[in-house]
């Protein structure tokens, strides 16, 4: 039995499917609304709520594996939770930024999600992906209006990740062996910065996109409504105030472990047009 949660999300919605297809028919996707919830055929559905980890408990019963994306809630009374269902097994989402960006709050934070998993006594597998492709529907409305897209850092090039590449790395580690102990940086194929990324969508969508970059103090006084100074910050620093080669590097990660090349932008930005239009 395979517990994924956050199964609605655009990772684990995605494993969900990769396991499904390739047979895995033990299969449990944790949500906070089972009942709306549309899985595969033979997928079951439970309800349970991170910041409630005793909801947790039904959904554990039988578990021998669990994907589990940190800082969701409360990691140490989930991981426990776990271990008490006899869990063999975590494939942990954390991120890149343990490594890049060590001094940064919510790396430091990932970092501890990390030990105390080690500190359970379950297998473990930890990913480390970069950031998102789908960080792009952030501009979703302002495209959809036919507004200007206004980011910072507009010539920053990161090696953005397609989520369904973690889905798979994390499909891979949670059936096949040899992925225990095992900590995978996760990257994208190439580069490719915010001005490019507009680009990019405006030619799938067949029509222009205004792009105007902005000043970091011009980009933090929209974010720290929403995310907080100190995550704003973080995420600026991330993105292009404080980037160093580390975060820069391609790696092969995901065709290493799954056999199939990381995905591209442009790719992800096909499948997500609608989200745009």
């Amino acid at each position: 039995m395979i517990l994924v949660t956050g199964a609605t999300g655009n990772i684990g919605s995605t494993l969900l499917k990769e396991l499904h297809a390739r047979g895995v028919g033990s299969l449990r996707g944790l949500t906070r609304d089972a009942a709306r919830a549309v899985f595969p055929q033979g997928v079951e559905a439970m309800k349970g709520d991170f910041t409630e980890p005793a909801s947790l408990k039904p959904a554990l019963a039988g578990v021998r594996s669990l994907f589990l994306v940190s800082r969701l809630g409360s990691d140490a009374d989930i991981l426990e939770a776990a271990r008490q269902a006899r869990v063999e097994h975590v494939v942990l989402v954390s991120s890149i930024t343990v490594q890049t960006h060590p001094h940064l709050g919510p790396a430091g934070e990932n970092l501890a999600v990390e030990q105390l998993l080690k500190e359970t006594g379950m297998a473990w597998t930890i990913l480390r992906p970069t950031q998102f492709a789908s960080n792009a529907l952030m501009w979703a409305a302002s495209i959809r209006g036919r507004r200007t897209v206004r980011a910072p850092y507009a010539e920053t090039a990161l090696p953005t990740i397609h989520p369904a590449d973690i889905a798979s790395v994390a499909r891979v580690a949670l059936t096949e062996p040899g992925h225990h102990g095992r900590t995978y940086a996760l990257t994208g194929p190439e580069p490719i910065s915010a001005r490019q990324q507009v680009e990019v969508i405006a030619a799938v969508l067949g029509r222009e996109i205004p792009f105007v970059e902005i000043s970091r103090r011009q980009a933090h006084e929209q974010m720290v409504e929403v995310f907080g100074a100190e995550a704003a910050d973080a995420v600026l620093d991330v993105t292009g105030g404080d980037v160093n080669r580390e975060l820069l590097m391609v790696r092969d990660t995901v065709s290493q472990v799954t056999g199939t090349p990381a995905r591209p932008f442009r790719q992800w930005a096909s499948e997500n047009a609608d989200a745009f239009r």
